[in-house]
């Protein structure tokens, strides 16, 4: 009896011990609506620098949360791992062009920054571009030397990227990858018109650090705002916001690096209101990858919550909540040390209040 309790305290003292160092997530605001010049913003994105910043980039909406209008892309840096945040820099602003959907890549060994993004005019908003009446949407890139201090003049690549009849045009909305044969990977999607059966996601690639562009395959249809991972055997996993009606992400595959994509499928365990998503790999010593998702895991937009997967995305976990109020968008990143962050959009009466860095210890999602 007296081991029995022994043994049951040790695997008590054992468990306490494994959980311990993985407290509940810290919770930081960096952006606030109505700061700073900016009525909203919105969009998040976040990316680890190889020399351990962590770059929160956003859309700053000038005058309204509208998604056209007067807006910009904008920047704040952290040296000590989301804890505290700089003065916001505007790197992106062309007047009162609509500025959109900033999807920044890290190249680790050469800490080489690309950011492309998607512009139109301000005063044109979505379904009329969608229906013909205004220009389709344009792609462009911009690039960092320096740790994102500074950034290159923004240069157009929609002619390598897109197709004439291709209307709307969104890049991520989240960071792109860099795949184990070097390759910069971007999730995009894009529209034909207005009906939702014309809607899709695609990829594109470059294998020169953003100086040249390729257009990969299309995954769809009725699917656009797409998060994409390379999986261990190098195939690439593309996980997308649906319209088929069913409240749940679709997911494809794609084994010849993006050129061609399976046929969407829902994902069951990964309930969603159509909104954005993030995924992220995780490297782990000696053993397989891990996969982050995060997402607001309901049937509106709220309870963000992050998931992980130990089987190449086959499955998913039940998931860990950041916060159960108001909710949309969101980013995920691994920081230097191994912890990771997620950049996400939260309020209390609408989700477009805020937007919070999370930093949290992968232990803390399988307590």
């Amino acid at each position: 009896m007296k081991m029995h309790c022994l043994f049951a305290m040790a695997l008590t003292i054992t468990s306490v011990a494994a959980f311990g160092a993985a407290p509940e997530p810290l919770q930081t605001p960096v952006y606030i609506a109505g700061k700073d010049g900016y009525d909203t913003y919105r969009i998040p994105a976040v990316v680890t620098t190889a020399k351990g910043t962590v770059l929160a980039f956003c859309e700053g909406r000038r005058n309204s949360s509208s998604d056209f209008g007067d807006i910009d892309i904008v920047v704040k840096r952290s040296a000590d791992k989301g804890a505290t945040w700089s003065t916001q820099q505007v790197i992106v602003d062309d007047g009162t062009m609509s500025c959109n959907n900033p999807t920044p890549i890290v190249d680790l060994a050469s800490n080489m920054l690309v950011m492309v993004f998607t512009k139109h005019p301000g005063e044109d908003r979505e379904d009329e571009i969608l229906s013909g009446k205004a220009a389709p949407c344009t792609v462009w890139v911009t690039k960092s030397a320096d740790d994102g201090a500074t950034w290159s003049a923004p240069r157009e690549i929609t002619a390598q990227v897109s197709k004439p009849e291709w209307r709307w045009y969104a890049t991520g909305p989240c960071h792109g990858i860099r795949t184990s044969k070097g390759r910069i990977v971007v999730p995009c999607n894009h529209s034909l018109e207005t009906k939702t059966d014309t809607w899709n996601s695609h990829a594109i690639a470059s294998d020169d650090l953003g100086e040249t562009w390729t257009l990969l395959g299309v995954a769809g249809p009725k699917c656009n705002e797409s998060t994409i991972v390379e999986l261990p055997n190098g195939d690439l996993y593309l996980n997308m916001r649906s319209y088929h009606g069913q409240n749940l992400r679709h997911v494809s595959r794609s084994s010849d690096g993006g050129a061609t994509w399976s046929e969407p499928k829902p994902a069951k365990e990964l309930i969603e209101p159509v909104c954005q998503a993030s995924t992220l790999r995780i490297d782990l010593e000696g053993g397989a990858p891990r996969y982050l998702f995060s997402n607001p895991a309901s049937k509106k937009r709220e309870r963000m919550t992050v998931r992980v997967s130990k089987d190449a995305c086959e499955s998913w976990s039940k998931g860990k909540v950041l916060y159960e109020g108001p909710a949309a968008y969101s980013d995920l990143t691994e920081l230097s040390d191994g912890t990771l962050g997620c950049l996400y959009e939260r309020g209390e009466k609408s989700p477009y209040e805020t937007i919070y860095f999370a930093h949290f210890k992968l232990g803390w999602l399988d307590r």
